[in-house]
């Protein structure tokens, strides 16, 4: 089923097919209608424009074969698409750590972000569906990655597959490793923390994430895996997605993250800079997963040189 264009001046019917079936109405549309902003998606929804077998439906609709799906006129300003640098496409191309007929995991690079918004023309998402192979394909972000951590990705090639992926990431199914630098000594063997965390809370005009009671609930486990005189090497087992999650929980125990420069402590960013540290020091190292009930799909990021000159330096 093929994607809408910018502007199209007449009412679309389409039926609804196998891979379709199951999705809410509208995350099918924004993924159809991929330039129309969501505020806009939701408007046609709520004033009727958008039926389902002729009738009105609530945007947590849930698709079914042959459903027949009527999508009003849409008229945008015609924008011209980024110019995604040649570099950037190589650099994801030759970033495959695996690959099959439904799914891609890539070794993010850091300063990457996975998707366009917030001052960034385009991100992961955008550059990969350039390359030919993925231009007829509905190619979709499984999760996200901050732009400054690298590491594993998980992108999907089929509707169905991004479905099953989100269901066993809700149900904490997806195994998730990240491996960290933290300010001082640790103490002590593996800590869970359990702190929830609250959203875009303003500071000083920022924007942020802090451990708040009336957050959503976070959980993560930190495992020191080598001490150094001033820092940690620690192993990061993540149980929930929360934006920020390690950043923050790491803060949360006095003990932020080598150059983080949101909940970072300037000092320590500052010793590590000296040391040649340029980006966050946090990277996603392995994913792992039951894709079918025969066929378990692991995948390990080795550590970036920029961050292994790091340890060496330390070491």
């Amino acid at each position: 089923m093929p994607s809408g264009e910018t502007n199209f001046h007449q009412v679309q019917y389409l039926t609804i097919d196998a891979d379709h079936a199951g999705r809410r109405v509208d995350n099918f549309l924004f993924s159809f209608l991929k330039n129309v902003p969501k505020g806009r998606i939701y408007k046609m929804l709520r004033k009727g424009e958008v039926r389902v077998n002729k009738k009105r439906v609530s945007a947590n609709y849930r698709l079914a074969q042959n459903d027949n799906l009527r999508i009003p006129p849409v008229f945008l300003e015609v924008r011209s698409k980024p110019r995604i640098p040649y570099r950037v496409v190589e650099r994801l191309e030759t970033s495959v750590l695996y690959e099959d007929d439904t799914l891609l995991i890539i070794n993010k690079p850091s300063g990457i972000p996975v998707h366009a918004g917030s001052g960034c023309e385009y991100g992961v998402i955008e550059a990969i569906r350039t390359m030919p192979k993925y231009t007829e394909i509905s190619i979709e972000l499984v999760h996200r990655l901050d732009r400054e951590t690298s590491g594993c990705l998980i992108l999907a090639k089929k509707p169905t597959i991004l479905r099953y992926l989100n269901r066993l990431s809700r149900d904490n199914q997806i195994e998730k490793h990240y491996r960290t630098l933290v300010k001082g000594s640790w103490k002590g063997g593996p800590v869970m923390v359990d702190a929830p965390l609250l959203k875009n809370v303003l500071r000083g005009g920022e924007r942020i994430v802090k451990v708040c009671e009336e957050g959503k609930d976070a959980y993560t486990q930190f495992t020191p895996v080598q001490q150094f005189s001033n820092s940690t090497l620690l192993d990061v087992d993540l149980y929930t997605g929360r934006t920020h999650q390690i950043r923050v929980h790491a803060a949360h125990l006095g003990q932020p993250i080598a150059g983080d420069s949101k909940y970072g402590a300037s000092d320590f960013n500052k010793e590590m800079k000296n040391l040649g540290l340029s980006r966050l020091f946090l990277h996603a190292s392995q994913v792992s997963f039951a894709l079918t009930e025969k066929k378990y799909v692991h995948v390990e990021a080795p550590l970036p040189e920029e961050l292994q000159r790091i340890l060496d330096k330390l070491s």
